[in-house]
């Protein structure tokens, strides 16, 4: 894809959301990132669910450790893999008060060290509460970044290094959320939306032509 067309996949996608952000609720960076290593296969909305209780209870890391691992999987087991995603969260709860001073380190390095955080986690909470301009690829990403041709790769570092280099450093700092939510809607894993996508002729996916309004 030419950067005259990546400039307009984008421009199109910010003219729709000009202020996207993640759908995890949360009012804290702690809140944040328990709720991203939650949201590990799993969708926005069943944390969402698990987490509107969990938040009044255990709203900062000393609350989560001294709510405790039986606890805590008590309180989010709707959610798949509860129980070693609470023994992660009381982990790096614990890990954030040892190290920390029990905040949320603006460090990539420190992030990726904590129980349960890998790249992607750490990006998010890079681009969404210290603003930096890092694109954390999950399903929806990696599928649109080959599927549009914007990125192609075979894993997921590969297609974020591309990213990086593809997204015009205008759109960077939103990118991660333009397209996460543009394939969560629109551009569906198994039944994609062309029909009503803004940026159809800028796609170089050969199916789109095929894809018809269901009836």
């Amino acid at each position: 894809m030419k950067l005259a067309e990546r400039t307009e996949l984008f421009r199109r996608l910010a003219a729709i959301d000009p202020a996207p952000t993640t759908e995890l609720e949360y009012t804290s960076p702690f809140q944040l990132l328990v709720a991203v290593i939650l949201s590990a296969q799993a969708t926005d909305r069943s944390v969402n669910l698990a987490t509107h209780n969990l938040f009044r209870v255990a709203p900062t890391a000393q609350a989560m450790v001294e709510l405790g691992e039986t606890k805590l999987a008590d309180a989010i087991k709707t959610i798949g893999l509860y129980k070693t995603k609470a023994k992660n969260v009381v982990a790096t709860a614990r890990q954030l008060i040892e190290l920390h001073d029990g905040t949320v380190p603006h460090d990539r390095a420190a992030l990726e060290a904590l129980p349960g955080v890998g790249r992607k986690t750490a990006n998010v909470i890079l681009n969404t509460v210290f603003h930096e301009p890092v694109i954390a690829v999950d399903t929806h990403i990696f599928r649109l970044a080959n599927r549009l041709g914007l990125a192609p790769g075979k894993d997921v570092v590969a297609v974020e290094k591309k990213l990086i280099k593809a997204v015009p450093a205008v759109y960077r700092l939103h990118a991660h959320h333009w397209l996460i939510l543009h394939g969560r809607y629109v551009c569906k894993a198994r039944k994609p939306e062309c029909w009503r996508c803004v940026i159809r002729d800028l796609c170089a996916w050969k199916e789109k032509n095929d894809v018809q309004p269901q009836p």
